[in-house]
């Protein structure tokens, strides 16, 4: 087990010894406000883009629901007519950056979040580490009422007009503490700066949202299998922030059975990730199965069955009202 992964289990189980990285914490700290303050007082120059932007982002590590409350926003905007465009990092792609997201990318040049993205809603997505440059070709080749930024609610060099934070309640802020004693990657003061959309399986807040889970699909349906049997025995396999959301949306399909094998964030999968000593079927999630195309593609022998659960972001109603007010203020108007 990698460093990395004992640390991630550590925040999980807001393990005891954390507290020895604590000095780390406080250098973090002290860096990141240094970097902030740099911003604030315009000894580093801050970006303006020339259409209001919405930046969707969170304030821990790992995952919290981002990309699944991106995908509906985008979803429910193009349904109004708004012309909106979508911006990232592209983590875990290798460019060249800035990157123009089709339909035809490939997760090893975008990375995975921005194609599945680009996948569920045909939205015009630049990627790359320079945000305005994204941004300056994304511009150069729509015209665009909107553009959200996924993630980069750190990334100060970017002006933004609406910030919305993911909190996932079924993880919380963990032990309160920041990057490395604890996954907080800015104090939990900033919550009270931004709109907050917390992430639970019960509302507990007016602004809330929830994910559905949809009807497991075959990734390769070429493969001889009847149709989903939840009581089969599976190799679950997932890569993303925080692997036991899937573990539970497991449980809420009845999927009992299964051995999970657990990949880091982004990762790059090669097709012996894939192949167990037994022969039973996988299944993974969306965001894992962008990468596992291309190696379906490449390796046509491979014939287990990949099943794929398919998961939604259910808003409250309160979020969309907040949304259209907040458009209205900086002069978005609905159709």
């Amino acid at each position: 087990m990698s460093m990395a992964q004992r640390i991630q289990d550590a925040w999980n189980e807001q393990a005891s010894w954390l507290v020895l990285l604590r000095p780390l914490s406080w250098l973090y700290r002290l860096g990141f406000c240094a970097n902030q303050a740099l911003y604030q007082h315009g000894i580093k120059p801050v970006y303006q883009a020339p259409v209001p932007v919405m930046v969707i982002g969170n304030i821990t590590v790992g995952g919290s629901g981002k990309t699944p409350l991106l995908i509906q926003l985008v979803k429910y905007l193009q349904q109004h007519h708004l012309k909106v465009g979508v911006i990232s990092r592209g983590y875990g792609g290798a460019g060249p950056f800035p990157l123009l997201v089709t339909q035809g990318s490939e997760p090893e040049a975008a990375g995975d979040e921005p194609c599945l993205i680009v996948q569920s809603t045909r939205v015009p997505m630049a990627v790359g580490p320079n945000r305005q440059a994204a941004i300056e070709l994304l511009l150069e080749n729509e015209k665009l009422d909107l553009i959200i930024s996924d993630d980069g609610l750190q990334h100060w060099a970017l002006a933004r007009q609406i910030e919305w934070i993911v909190l996932d309640q079924n993880r919380g802020l963990g032990n309160e503490k920041l990057l490395p004693e604890g996954y907080l990657r800015e104090p939990k003061s900033r919550l009270k700066k931004s709109t907050v959309i917390a992430h639970t399986k019960t509302a507990q807040a007016q602004r809330n949202m929830h994910l559905a889970v949809g009807e497991p699909y075959l990734l390769n349906p070429d493969v001889e299998t009847k149709w989903f049997d939840a009581s089969q025995y599976f190799n679950a396999v997932v890569g993303i922030g925080f692997p036991q959301r899937f573990y539970q949306t497991l449980n809420s399909l009845n999927v009992q059975q299964y051995q999970a094998h657990e990949f880091p964030d982004h990762h790059d999968y090669e097709i012996g990730d894939l192949t167990f000593d037994n022969h039973d079927a996988i299944i993974t999630t969306e965001k894992d199965a962008v990468k596992f195309k291309a190696l379906l593609k490449q390796n046509p022998e491979f014939n287990i069955p990949v099943w794929v659960v398919p998961v939604e972001a259910v808003l409250s109603s309160d979020c969309y009202d907040l949304l259209k007010l907040q458009l209205q203020q900086v002069g978005i108007q609905f159709s």
